[in-house]
């Protein structure tokens, strides 16, 4: 099964007004710019002492949370008040890294363990029961990150086995589970994808990208139309291509942590992606290095930020217009698709993951995310 290219069909003019006066001609320019007034986390009481690195906030009040101790809490109140689920059967000691929600009732969590401690379990009723629906196959592998792409479709990356970065994909709502054949998953030795936020994969459309690190150094992998001569774009199988990104050190904790993007349009009007990457080494949180970099061609090409945020980030997400970073150390935002970023004043970090508008820690923290903006 593969995520078809779609075109974005071109149907917009502009049109220019010009008064002409006797003796001058006036040209006027509207430039419309948007400044963040102030923005801060709010703490939201979660009545957990467990480490989260996994939220979705799936719309109309409903927010997942998962973590440490086989923990799940759930919101449907936009965080208000939350409550903790039940434990998945044989789930008690599972570290919950990853969440997809659909709505307040249907939700997918992904463990992270070496062999079959990753697994999927699925929840139809609000998180009072729980079904196992996929463990992973490989007794050496390690699931890092789940994504819900569209529709029913999931994709769910694990680390390298047998030379390749394991891929499996599920078209029915995460009911089963296949392994994917797309071409260019190979990773160099010593590869590996971080399991820090949910977010090393990534979809923004028809495209998806993950981060990689290790003792290889930084690297995103992004989708591309892989065509045989003759055909179009629509009929493309998907293919993966790695480029090396400048985010991180080539140690075991370093590398890309996080990918985000959105979707733009290209110089020969093609829907293509800005991509931003975020990390660095969380062995080394505070260590002065490249810790984000962006790409305006849909990953074939990487820049590091000419300002980037001052350590170690875990997560990225594009929201509002803008883009906001996390970490241990802080967050960070961008009004420039990732070029420099802005500390926000008097933040004092200690997340994991961002799902906007909330964000999780250690020992159950979660915050909601408010922000005021002009736009002039």
């Amino acid at each position: 099964m593969r995520i078809m290219y779609a075109r974005m069909q071109q149907s917009s003019a502009k049109m220019v007004a010009m008064r002409k006066l006797p003796e001058i001609a006036l040209l006027c320019v509207f430039v419309f710019q948007t400044r963040l007034l102030s923005a801060q986390w709010t703490e939201l009481h979660s009545g957990s002492t467990a480490s989260l690195r996994a939220v979705d906030a799936s719309g109309k009040g409903a927010v997942w949370v998962g973590g440490t101790d086989g923990t799940v809490l759930r919101s449907v109140d936009d965080g208000t008040t939350w409550t903790k689920c039940s434990v998945p059967q044989g789930g008690a000691k599972l570290d919950f890294r990853g969440i997809q929600a659909a709505d307040a009732d249907t939700a997918v969590v992904m463990s992270s363990g070496k062999g079959d401690l990753s697994r999927i379990y699925k929840t139809v009723d609000g998180c009072k029961t729980w079904k196992l629906v996929f463990a992973n196959p490989d007794a050496t592998g390690f699931f890092d990150a789940i994504r819900h792409v569209t529709g029913r479709q999931f994709y769910l990356l694990g680390d390298p086995v047998d030379g390749k970065f394991a891929m499996f994909f599920s078209q029915d709502g995460g009911d089963t589970w296949f392994a994917t054949d797309d071409p260019g998953l190979d990773a160099p030795p010593g590869a590996a994808a971080f399991a820090a936020s949910n977010s090393a994969l990534a979809s923004v459309g028809p495209f998806l990208a993950f981060g990689t690190g290790g003792t290889t150094g930084g690297a995103v992998y992004t989708t591309y139309p892989k065509c045989a001569t003759g055909k179009s774009d629509e009929t493309c199988p998907l293919a993966w291509r790695r480029v090396t990104v400048p985010v991180g050190v080539a140690t075991a904790s370093g590398g890309v942590f996080s990918v985000a993007g959105r979707t733009t349009t290209s110089m020969n009007g093609k829907l293509t992606v800005i991509w931003v990457a975020v990390g660095g080494d969380y062995g080394a949180p505070n260590a002065a290095g490249t810790s984000a970099a962006l790409s305006t061609d849909g990953g074939a090409t990487w820049t590091a930020a000419a300002q980037g945020p001052p350590g170690y980030r875990s997560a990225v997400v594009y929201s509002s217009a803008n883009w906001l970073t996390l970490g241990p150390g802080g967050t960070d935002l961008s009004v420039n698709n990732g070029k420099t970023w802005t500390p926000v004043s008097g933040e004092a970090g200690g997340w994991n993951a961002v799902s906007m508008p909330f964000a999780v820690g250690p020992n159950g923290r979660i915050g909601r995310w408010s922000a005021t903006t002009v736009t002039h």
